[in-house]
Order: C-alpha cells, then structure tokens, then sequence
C-alpha cells in the first residue's frame, strides 16, 4: 500500500480532470484511501505501542534477572557462611569433647592417686595402731593434740591452694594445701615425730609422711628430694625435705596435708599464720 501510495504521488485535480475518470468515483476512492489511510495509521500506532510495551517487558526482565542474579549471590554467600559456621561450630564441639575426654582422663588418675595414697595411710595406720598398743618405756612426750593452733606450715611461700578447694579442672576436691615456693627450700616437720614413708609415688612425687602420735600424720608431698629416711626421728623445725615440683604441678612448692584416723583436716586450724 505505501509503494503504490508513493508511485501514485500526491492527488492532481488536473490530471484527474484530463483522465477521464468519473469525479465522483475518485472522490469515493480518496474517501476510502482515507480510511484505510487512517485504520494503516491506527495498526502502526498498535504495532509502536506493542513495541513500547515489549520494551518495557525486556526492561522489567533484565531488572529481574539482575535481582536474580543479587538473591542468588547473596544466598550462595549465605550458604557459604552458614557451612564455615557449621563448620567452626563442629571444630568447637571436637574441641570441647577432647577437653572433656582429658578431663575424665584426668579424674580417674587423680582418683586413682588419691585411692593410692588412702591405701598406703590405712596401712601405715595398722602398723601405727599396733605400736602403739604397746608404748616403750619412757617415751612419753606432749601429746600432738594439744598443738592445736600452735604450727607453722612447714614453709615460707604463698598459699595458692587450699582444703576442699578444687584440685585441677578434674574439679576432685583438695585434701590438703599447696604452699608456692622457690625450688630448693627448705621443708620442715611441723612438729616432733617419726618418718614412716619416704619415696616417689605417682600423683604426688617425692613424699615423705611423718607420724606425730594419736594416729595424727603430717604429709609432704611434690618435694624436688627427701632428706630423711623411714624410721628417723624428726623434731619441730628439722629440714626433712627441699621444695619441687616432682608431683607433676605446673607450679614450684609443696602439697602438705594431715590426717587424723587416715581422714584428712584442714591444716590451716592447726596453724599460725601469722
């Protein structure tokens, strides 16, 4: 239609005049060109507006696959660091189940230490239990009961554990007290009596055990080395042992208990410190 329409060229009433033609049928003909002239116009406008509107759709499809894409980065980098939390929470779970491993470890030697050492005073009880039954002639002397309040620990350092305190992160209860001290001090017996153990025994290295009579025990423990022997008499004051850390602790000192009937007390009611 547009080819013929530019071939024909624009209408001349001369040549319509010259040509022959009935007037009155080339005014229908311009009337219905005119029609179609205007329904051509309305079709291209529809086909323009169509065009506009896929546009827009193409428009709007981009903008949604960018929004896409952005969901998927972000959702990707949400998984991502939901599986490296996943993945350090795992780590931190590993971990914390090996701590508790090693610390039931932990608690079963301390128990079996503590077990050791019940066994090896209940059997020094019996034989003290024994010789006392039957005291030698002459060998009264002031009872150690009567000391109560009266000892000095048995050395100069810092009280860094005390009795019933937690023993380590096995969390066994202390039955005595550590005293921090520098390697080599001295150790000294806290009152008169007899060395009854001197060795190296697991959990509490270089121990040393005197007894004081009344079936009361004083107990040196972690000692770097024992400078008495089993069966030596002992006096207040007397150097029995040099501080250490031979029982395994971190730390430099000594472990001291007492026990009375082989149950362990409190040491510091006993003691002056000060």
């Amino acid at each position: 239609m547009l080819a013929a329409r530019a071939a024909a060229g624009a209408p001349d009433t001369v040549r319509v005049a010259l040509s022959g033609e009935d007037p009155a049928a080339v005014s229908r003909q311009l009337h219905y060109l005119g029609y179609v002239s205007r329904a051509a116009a309305a079709l291209i406008g529809g086909y323009r507006s169509g065009l506009a509107e896929l546009e827009r759709l193409a428009r709007e499809a981009d903008a949604r696959r960018a929004r896409l894409r952005a969901v998927e980065q972000a959702s990707r980098a949400d998984r991502e660091r939901i599986l490296k939390e996943r993945r350090a929470r795992r780590g931190v779970l590993e971990h914390i189940a090996g701590d508790i491993r090693a610390s039931r470890r932990q608690i079963r030697v301390l128990r079996a230490d503590e077990a050791r050492l019940g066994r090896l005073i209940e059997g020094i009880g019996r034989v003290i239990a024994r010789v006392e039954a039957t005291p030698e002639p002459g060998s009264a002397k002031e009872a150690f009961s009567t000391l109560r309040g009266r000892l000095r620990l048995p050395v100069r350092g810092e009280l860094t554990g005390r009795f019933g305190a937690p023993r380590g992160p096995a969390g066994s209860e202390a039955k005595g007290v550590f005293i921090r001290a520098a390697e080599g001090q001295p150790v000294r017996a806290i009152a008169p009596g007899q060395v009854v153990f001197a060795d190296w025994m697991r959990g509490f290295g270089n121990l040393l055990i005197v007894d004081h009579g009344e079936t009361y025990l004083s107990i040196y423990a972690n000692n770097e080395s024992l400078l008495k022997q089993v069966g030596d008499a002992v006096a207040a004051g007397d150097a029995i042992a040099t501080t250490g850390s031979s029982g395994g602790n971190e730390e430099t000192g000594l472990y001291f208990e007492m026990r009375h009937l082989g149950r362990a007390f409190d040491p510091l009611r006993w003691v002056k410190l000060k």
